[in-house]
């Protein structure tokens, strides 16, 4: 009868220290947007929510041109489900990226125009969407997802 009290209450300890620790809610939202410049080595750096991370490869995606990055400045704001949306004069996506590992991973790319890139895009908290503005008054809903179309 010991040994299966034992065995019992060994088997109730192996489960509690497997459990994983979850804190929620959580959110993980920025208020604003970060509009932070690119330097001449591709790199952006923000002292307020305290990243930095270096944009050539987004900005070769997106232009197609390797020094696409100079003299530009990224537009970056984080969801309440931690995805970050990122966006810059001319572009015409958002790129929505995860972070994984001490790196920003794709999550996923929101095709925002066809034809000529955006211009002047900022974005607000809309909970729960990512609003962007452009073009001076146009306006879309984003999720980590895509845009979220209107419901009538």
């Amino acid at each position: 009868m010991n040994t299966m009290k034992f065995l019992f209450s060994s088997a109730l300890l192996l489960l509690a220290a497997c459990s994983t620790l979850t804190l929620q809610p959580a959110d993980f939202s920025w208020p604003v947007e970060s509009v932070v410049k690119v330097d001449n080595n591709g790199l952006v750096h923000e002292k307020r929510f305290s990243f930095s991370f270096n944009t050539k490869e987004l900005f070769l995606k997106e232009t197609g041109d390797s020094l696409g990055y100079q003299n530009k400045e990224l537009r970056v704001i984080r969801d309440s489900k931690g995805y970050y949306y990122m966006v810059a004069d001319n572009f015409k996506n958002v790129y929505v990226f995860k972070d994984k590992d001490g790196t920003f991973r794709l999550d996923n790319k929101i095709t925002v125009s066809d034809s000529a890139g955006i211009q002047n895009p900022a974005f607000n908290q809309r909970p729960p969407y990512i609003e962007l503005t452009y073009d001076t008054n146009k306006r879309v809903n984003l999720t980590n997802e895509g845009i979220e179309e209107k419901k009538q």
